[in-house]
């Protein structure tokens, strides 16, 4: 089965916390069952199966995700590539949080989290390539 593709110039659909979850397993491996969804989940999250199928049907409804009906099989695979989900989550964050300010965003995390000396140089290289 291949990946289906959204048109160019889409939005990217706003995914909630629960809903990532299930993309992640998506997107590490497509397509899947419901049920190998619920298997996955079931250790760390405890949801029930409708739950899991709740939140299928939203992705679906968001155009996050497609599925596909192989027997008596719904096989579900996404519509939105991971980067661009991380990518609008992230200018989102920024704009919520920080007012779409990243030098303020920068510093709080630099000062909040323990760099590596090695990460701390990462930044600095990308930091003047800019």
């Amino acid at each position: 089965m291949k990946r289906n593709s959204r048109s160019p110039g889409k939005t990217i659909p706003s995914i909630t916390v629960s809903e990532w979850k299930i993309m992640k397993l998506l997107w590490a491996k497509f397509p899947q069952p419901a049920y190998d969804l619920m298997k996955a989940l079931e250790p760390t999250q405890g949801w029930h199966q409708q739950t899991v199928k709740t939140l299928l049907g939203r992705l679906v409804k968001k155009e996050a995700l497609s599925y596909e009906k192989y027997k008596n099989l719904y096989l579900y695979q996404p519509l939105v590539a991971e980067e661009d989900c991380i990518r609008e989550e992230s200018e989102s964050f920024l704009n919520r949080v920080f007012d779409g300010a990243f030098g303020p965003m920068l510093v709080h995390f630099a000062e909040q989290k323990k760099l590596s000396p090695t990460k701390l140089k990462q930044l600095k290289k990308i930091l003047e390539e800019e």
